[in-house]
């Protein structure tokens, strides 16, 4: 496996699929594409990693209302002793999901909507790790399929947190990665978000690899190796 420099001097592995991605879209527009009421500062985010709070999109408890709240990146199970759990659960095989003890529960019945304008996969190049920004050719925003939970330490408060779901790569893809993060279709938001929906086989139909040509993939700088880089020429793209 190929590594990248830490922020701290360490060398650590790759992120895995998917382990970074951007989300710039400005406040108006997620509003009006989403349908929710968004805060005014609402900061881009160039280089978003793991443990991080991201958007993300939900039912609010007790209400059909789309409620626009922060998760964090890395899913804690309700019924998790150490939150530490949430760095192997950021994400979720499509295929295993509705088993997974992680997440089983989460895919019944707390779905969320992660937006994003891209993500980034590292591809391998000889002995080398390419980082790709892969996002709509309409550079509109978009949702991964997500799930989240709520977990309550002994002491303190509680941890909303959330994970990405993940499928088979499309024919653009493939040759960059073996696994891609599931975009939902638009179509696909009311019922992915609808937390009466809760037959694994209905819900699972919506987890497929998005049309390849509705997306365009750059490579970019080995700036987006370090989680700490958080600024938009991480989205440049890489010079031929």
């Amino acid at each position: 496996m190929g590594v990248i420099p830490s922020p701290l001097g360490l060398m650590l592995p790759s992120p895995p699929m998917c382990g970074r991605f951007t989300q710039t879209a400005s406040p108006a527009v997620i509003a009006e594409q989403f349908g929710v009421a968004v805060p005014p500062l609402f900061t881009p985010r160039y280089n978003i990693a793991p443990s991080q709070p991201v958007a993300a999109i939900r039912i609010e408890p007790g209400t059909a209302t789309r409620q626009l709240v922060q998760l964090r990146w890395g899913l804690i199970p309700s019924w998790a002793k150490d939150p530490k759990i949430g760095h192997q659960c950021i994400n979720a095989k499509a295929e295993t999901v509705a088993e997974k003890p992680s997440f089983r529960a989460a895919f019944k019945a707390r779905r969320c909507l992660v937006i994003a304008t891209g993500f980034y996969e590292w591809q391998v190049q000889g002995r080398a790790k390419q980082p790709m920004w892969i996002g709509l050719k309409s550079h509109r925003p978009f949702a991964f399929a997500g799930l989240w939970e709520q977990w309550q330490p002994p002491e303190g408060t509680a941890i909303e947190s959330c994970t990405i779901l993940t499928t088979d790569p499309n024919e653009l893809l493939r040759p960059i990665h073996n696994r891609t993060p599931v975009i939902l279709a638009p179509t696909s938001y009311d019922q992915w978000l609808d937390p009466t929906v809760q037959q694994a086989a209905t819900l699972q139909t919506l987890l497929r690899p998005y049309p390849g040509e509705e997306l365009q993939a750059y490579a970019v700088s080995t700036l987006v190796n370090n989680p700490r880089h958080d600024a938009p020429d991480c989205l440049e793209p890489l010079s031929t």
